[in-house]
This record gives C-alpha cells, sequence and structure tokens, in this order.
C-alpha cells in the first residue's frame, strides 16, 4: 500500500514561520570577505561567510530543515515568533518579577566632594536610628511580598562612606534578615575613594561588600579640576594612595566621567588604572562613562563641557561592547517594583538619580507597603510613571527601532524629566558591531591560552 499521502510535505523555511530577526546588525570585517553579525536579542556576534550570507538572504526559499536553519536559529539572526512582542512581555514581566529585592541605600546626602556636573543637591544630615528601622520592616516586607530569594544593596549618597557606622550596623540587620528568609545577601558601594582606609575596607568585606565604584577623571590636576573636595581641596593622590596601599579583597570599578576636558587622557587613564591594578595587587578594572547634563548642575553653573555626538558615539562603543547581553526588557531598577531608592530621611525613589529629590519621591520606608503599592503610595504617580516607561514604550519611534532590546527606550528618568536619550552610537552600528567581532575574538584568544597554560 502506497502511504505516501501521510507523508508531512516539504516546506520552506519561510513557509514554516522562518524570518530574518528583526534586531540583525551587521559589518563588513576589514580584509576580509566575510561579515560581522550581531543579534540584539539574543546577544550573540559571530562571523559570516559569503555562503552564509547568501544562505541568510535566500532564507524564505531554504527548506526548513537544511541545516543551516539551526545554526542561524541558535545565534538568534533568525526567529520564528513575534521578538518585540516577546521583548513588551519581558517589560511587563519586570515590572512584577520578584526574583530579587533590590535597595539603593543612602545612609547620608551629605558629600565631602563639590563635582561640577554631580547631578545632586547635597544636604548635611544622616539617617536616624528610627529611619533604619523602617528600612529594616519595609526590607522585611518586600522579600515576603516578592518572595525573592536574594536581597542586593548598593550604598550610595552623598558620600556613604561619611556614615560607616550606619552601613555597618543596618548591613549587619539586612544580612540576618536575609539569612531568616534564605535569601542571598550581595552589597555594593558608589564612593569617591577619598575616606576608604584599610579599616573601612575590612569593614566593608565583613558586610558583604562585593564591589566598589570609584571615580577617577584623569591623571593629577585633570582629576582634581573635577573631583575636588568642598572648597576646593586636591583628591587625586589620595584616592590613588588608597587605592595602591590597601589590600582590597574585592572588585573596584574605576569609572572614568568623561568630558570635553579629560577626553584626552582616556588611553592614559586606562593604562595608569592597569598598572595601579599590577602595583597593588587589587582587582581594579576601568571603564569610561558619558558626562550628560543635568538640571542641578546647571542651576550650580560649573557644568563641564560635553561632548560632541562623534566623541560620545566613541566612547559609548568602547563602554557598551564591553558589557553586551541579551535583550532585558527593562532599562534598570526603575521598571521593578521591588527595586528603589532610599534617601537618609526614608523617601522613597524609583531612580538613583533622583535620590535628592524629595518632590518626585512616592512615599516613604516607613509608611509604604508593596503587598498594596499604589494605595499606600503617598504620590502613587511618582511610582506609576516609571513602571510605565517599560516596553512596551510609550513611543512609536522607540517601538520600531533595532536598538531596542539593548536600550528599552532608554533612561526612564531622563525621558520622564528632560528628553529621549538615545544610545550615543546609535548612527554608528558597525563600529559597534565590529568593536563586540574584536572583543569576541579576544575572549578566544584567552580562553586558548588558558587551555594550553
Amino acid at each position: 500500500m502506497d502511504d505516501s499521502s501521510s507523508k508531512t510535505p516539504s516546506r520552506t523555511a519561510g513557509e514554516a514561520g522562518w524570518h530574518v530577526s528583526r534586531y540583525n546588525l551587521s559589518a563588513p570585517i576589514p580584509d576580509s570577505k566575510n561579515y560581522a553579525i550581531t543579534n540584539l536579542f539574543k546577544g550573540t556576534c559571530a562571523e559570516y561567510t559569503p555562503l552564509e550570507l547568501y544562505l541568510l538572504s535566500v532564507l524564505d526559499e531554504l527548506d526548513e530543515h537544511h541545516p543551516i536553519i539551526e545554526r542561524f536559529a541558535r545565534r538568534g539572526i533568525i526567529a520564528n515568533f513575534d521578538e518585540q512582542a516577546a521583548l513588551e512581555v519581558m517589560g511587563r514581566g519586570a515590572c512584577g518579577g520578584g526574583r530579587s529585592v533590590g535597595l539603593t541605600l543612602c545612609p547620608t546626602m551629605g558629600c565631602n566632594c563639590d563635582c561640577p556636573y554631580c547631578f545632586e543637591d547635597h544636604g548635611r544630615g544622616k539617617m536616624s536610628q528610627e529611619i533604619q528601622d523602617d528600612i529594616v520592616a519595609l526590607t522585611e516586607k518586600m522579600l515576603d511580598a516578592s518572595r525573592a530569594k536574594s536581597l542586593f544593596i548598593s550604598w550610595f549618597g552623598g558620600e556613604p562612606l561619611l556614615a560607616p557606622d550606619i552601613i555597618e550596623s543596618l548591613s549587619e540587620r539586612l544580612i540576618a534578615l536575609a539569612e531568616e528568609r534564605n535569601a542571598t545577601y550581595n552589597a555594593s558601594i558608589v564612593t569617591n575613594g577619598y575616606l576608604m582606609s584599610q579599616d573601612i575596607v575590612d569593614m566593608l568585606e565583613r558586610v558583604k561588600v562585593t564591589s566598589a565604584q570609584i571615580t577617577i577623571d584623569g591623571l593629577g590636576k585633570t582629576h582634581d579640576a573635577t573631583r575636588h573636595l568642598v572648597g576646593g581641596g586636591s583628591t587625586f593622590s589620595r584616592i590613588v594612595s588608597n587605592l595602591r596601599d590597601c589590600k582590597i579583597p574585592f572588585r573596584v570599578n574605576i569609572r572614568h566621567n568623561v568630558h570635553e576636558g579629560n577626553i584626552g587622557e582616556v588611553d592614559e587613564l586606562r593604562e595608569f588604572v592597569e598598572k595601579l591594578a599590577q602595583e597593588s595587587g587589587n582587582d581594579l578594572s576601568y571603564y569610561p562613562a558619558l558626562v550628560t547634563g543635568s538640571a542641578t548642575a546647571d542651576k550650580r553653573g560649573k557644568q563641564v563641557g560635553l561632548l560632541c555626538e562623534s566623541d560620545a558615539s566613541a566612547i559609548g562603543v568602547q563602554r557598551e561592547a564591553g558589557r553586551f547581553a541579551t535583550g532585558r526588557g527593562s532599562y534598570c531598577g526603575a521598571h521593578s517594583l521591588w527595586s528603589l531608592g532610599i534617601d537618609d530621611q526614608g523617601n522613597l525613589q524609583k531612580c538613583w538619580e533622583a535620590i535628592d529629590k524629595p518632590e518626585i519621591s512616592f512615599g516613604t520606608a516607613h509608611d509604604w507597603d508593596p503587598n498594596n503599592p499604589f494605595l499606600t503610595a503617598s504620590v502613587p504617580d511618582n511610582l506609576t510613571k516609571f513602571l510605565n516607561t517599560a516596553c512596551p514604550v510609550p513611543d512609536e519611534e522607540c517601538q520600531e527601532c533595532v536598538w531596542l532590546p539593548t536600550c528599552t527606550g532608554g533612561c526612564p528618568y531622563k525621558r520622564l524629566f528632560s528628553s529621549r536619550e538615545c544610545i550615543a552610537f546609535k548612527n554608528d552600528p558597525e563600529s559597534y558591531v565590529l568593536a563586540l567581532h574584536a572583543r569576541i575574538g579576544e575572549e578566544k584568544d584567552a580562553d586558548k591560552q588558558q587551555q594550553e597554560d
């Protein structure tokens, strides 16, 4: 009996629902016939031959079982689903997803430095015992309501090391709370590094700080021009001495706030940090970040010169290529109900750039209940408007943009209170793809070297 009628008829890849991803970027590889293709949704970058590029161009006509289909699909450069719709679901999920509770805590909004581009107006108070009690009680409610099994604390300010006693005592209570809830605990700190001593480092290690960010804006006088003490005293030598002399058991990310006055020292400062890491034995990692404008800095009247688009593109490519990842659906913790900033007065914020602005706080640590987040918020709109900047982004241009998996609409705070901030290298995708291709090649070489060693 002929059973040919029972066989599944052959279909083309197009008929089977396969299509080229809407989130691909490509660039010709210099001195080669090959192209690098990056898929922003899945977070891949690979090299493709002319034959593979041809097969990709005739994808609709290929048999759905052609062996190249599986390879393309694994790397995300083709898909059989609506990626934009998936991003929107990821964004909605980020708003309520409770895998982790994240708190940015400011034991003081005071600061010993007076940096011209700082986006904060600094106060001088410290967090009271009552506010600390409120934070512990709120953290308990958030862990229980979210059922999260991870608690992450970021110490911020102001300058948090002006209040090390609060960091230590409050950390001990939060660590104990996490242990009671069988949740993991991790912490980081953003500090100018001026007050860091071995005793401080040892304390931070005890309270489970696993990473720090310290800013160095250039070498010597270049740094001191923007990272100076209140009243104008220099800070470069002391910060560098602290990084060299202290034995630091956690990673320190050295941030370089790049502007017109120090862009010429990017390479020199990177080399300086690498040498400092070798001399000290500490894990120091350099990364550049663009200085952006802020209303507070403008009001202060001492804003630094911001970079033009071409310079911003080069710095942006360098930074983003170093932290390439899969599409995330959300920009930052501002899109999650379970991520908050808390100032020294107990005011709750959705963004650390707003942490000095009580007028856009949505509530207090004493009164807000995550079990009933909107009805217990003193200003519910200050909560909902941040959450509503998540995917689907309320901007048709963003919705159709190829960069959406990477930026997810950009910084919520800037979108709400100034203007949409696009990726600095938005109009230079080839530079980004080639930077990723070079980085991946370097990682392969490092892996090969490790295997040989």
